[in-house]
């Protein structure tokens, strides 16, 4: 067993594949030896999260997953520990495991109970053995019914540490969405810590939409069992390896970003030039050899006094076969003007923003969209859920329903690589797994955040990394910079801009260190 934490890649299975392997391993096992496996390891778990508990709770479903329940309550009964378990399940109609497992426990004299033990803190743990993977994938059974409700809304409700088995209950492991009739009623959470120990293997809904609050810390253990076998179907994508810069190297060995967007004023009152300048920064302070602008709508900035680096330029002057251009970004109406052009001469091109809302009404702009990969030109799209929807034309809702779903199917009709944005982004392409990444949190909630990471995945993609490897490290350190920004200080896009580096982890600067100290 051990806590996934994002410093290594790891393969997740879907709810059909980790039930093949769990029929297969099975099969080659003695009757009740998954279970047994299973509750042994939960029960290692609750008393590793806690050791001097007051009261171990173990609210256990009419299934398999309140079967590993059972068996866990009665490893820690016979351990000494004060376990109360309440059990919806019935002898006449358990499976034939959890049958076993109950029978188990009743002769080990584990205390049974119709309800939740009264006054649960946090000193105490809540065990979550409800359903697990129980719910099939789009499952559209009616609400919840009997005493469900109620043991789950306590289970949520305490403030002790919750420990959820295999899947929170309610939460699809295929998709991180509650099915229906099983989301919580406020979103804010109790503040209770919140673990979850999956079984055999790590599932997709762990780890996007709703899946990362709900689950809390991950662990996992495999019971012993070889998974390799059954082809995954997505990637928990890891850490970029270190990129060293050799003596004997320049400015043009680190490719040139060029950055279209930021509609100035005069356009139509409202200026969005600072979304261009936030992704010009990140390329910048990501390692580009050299970033270019070209702001649009009658922008007249020629310098930024705070960014000499950055070197201004008109569109019509840039030599886009020979960019990597990153479009988009602040770009008002008036980037639909100019898509045509980028989109026929860029070679590498990252649509972010106004550009993707652009293509979601223009049926020309889709189609030179599309033969851009028939072409040899490599493109990646940053959507976040709503344009992901436009593009798709489809709703919110549906794109939020299946996030892995919806994001291939995008870079499928489109040919290119797709960062779904959002918790637990998606970056798809057509024919390579998908990767959910674990980094990121609600730091990242901000204006410019989005345009900084076009930013970060021009510069890698400059550099010379394929695109997909470029999407998926920039995202990843997007997302660490928030894990590693200082607690109670306000993270900004241009804070985010400048402290993101290249293949490394970034060193903040803090506004109380001394000059000296700073890095």
């Amino acid at each position: 067993m051990h806590r996934i934490r994002p410093d290594q890649p790891h393969p997740l299975h879907d709810t059909a594949a980790t039930r093949r392997i769990e029929l297969a391993s099975a099969a080659r096992l003695p009757a009740h030896t998954l279970m047994q496996r299973a509750g042994l390891a939960v029960a290692r778990l609750a008393r590793a999260l806690a050791p001097h508990a007051r009261t171990i709770w173990i609210a256990c479903g009419p299934g398999n997953n309140g079967g590993d329940g059972l068996e866990a309550a009665m490893h820690l009964h016979q351990q000494g520990l004060p376990v109360v378990v309440t059990w919806l399940g019935a002898s006449e109609s358990a499976p034939a495991d959890a049958l076993r497992s109950w029978q188990r426990a009743q002769q080990a004299g584990v205390q049974f109970t119709q309800v939740a033990p009264s006054g649960l803190g946090p000193h105490d743990l809540c065990i979550d053995a409800l359903l697990g993977i129980g719910l099939a994938p789009g499952d559209t059974r009616p609400a919840p019914q009997g005493r469900l409700p109620a043991l789950l809304e306590q289970l949520r409700n305490s403030t002790a540490p919750l420990l959820a088995v295999d899947l929170p209950t309610g939460l699809q492991g295929d998709t991180g969405q509650y099915a229906p009739g099983f989301a919580p009623h406020s979103d804010a959470g109790n503040g209770a810590e919140r673990h979850t120990l999956a079984l055999l293997t790590l599932k997709p809904g762990l780890f996007t939409g709703a899946g990362r609050d709900a689950a809390g810390s991950v662990w996992l253990d495999d019971l012993g069992c070889d998974t390799s076998a059954e082809p995954h179907s997505a990637w928990l994508s890891g850490p970029p390896a270190a990129q060293a810069r050799t003596h004997a190297s320049h400015k043009g060995s680190y490719g040139d970003v060029a950055v279209i967007g930021g509609e100035g004023l005069q356009a139509r009152g409202m200026g969005m030039t600072g979304a261009a300048l936030l992704a010009a920064s990140a390329a910048l302070h990501a390692g580009a050899g050299r970033v270019l602008v070209a702001l649009l709508g009658g922008s007249t900035l020629e310098l930024d006094v705070l960014q000499p680096e950055l070197m201004f330029r008109h569109i019509d002057v840039l030599p886009m076969a020979q960019l990597t251009v990153v479009c988009g970004c602040g770009g008002g109406e008036a980037v639909r003007a100019v898509l045509p052009r980028v989109l026929a001469l860029a070679q590498r091109l990252v649509l972010d923003a106004d550009a993707l809302n652009a293509v979601a009404t223009d049926t020309a702009l889709q189609q030179a969209l599309a033969a851009r990969a028939r072409q040899g030109k490599g493109t990646a799209l940053t959507p976040h859920p709503l344009e992901a929807a436009r593009l798709l034309g489809t709703d919110t809702g549906t794109v939020q329903a299946h996030r892995l779903v919806a994001a291939e199917k995008l870079a499928a009709r489109f040919g290119c690589v797709v960062v779904l944005k959002g918790s637990g982004s998606v970056i798809a392409m057509p024919g390579q797994s998908s990767a959910i990444n674990p980094t990121g949190n609600a730091r990242l909630a901000t204006a410019g955040t989005g345009d900084v990471l076009a930013g970060l995945i021009g510069a890698r993609w400059a550099a010379g990394m394929d695109p997909l490897r470029a999407a998926t490290e920039a995202v990843y350190a997007h997302g660490r910079a928030a894990d590693l920004w200082p607690a109670g200080q306000v993270l900004t896009a241009r804070a985010l801009a400048r402290g993101v580096r290249h293949g490394d982890e970034r060193v903040f600067l803090r506004p109380s260190q001394p000059l000296a100290a700073r890095t």
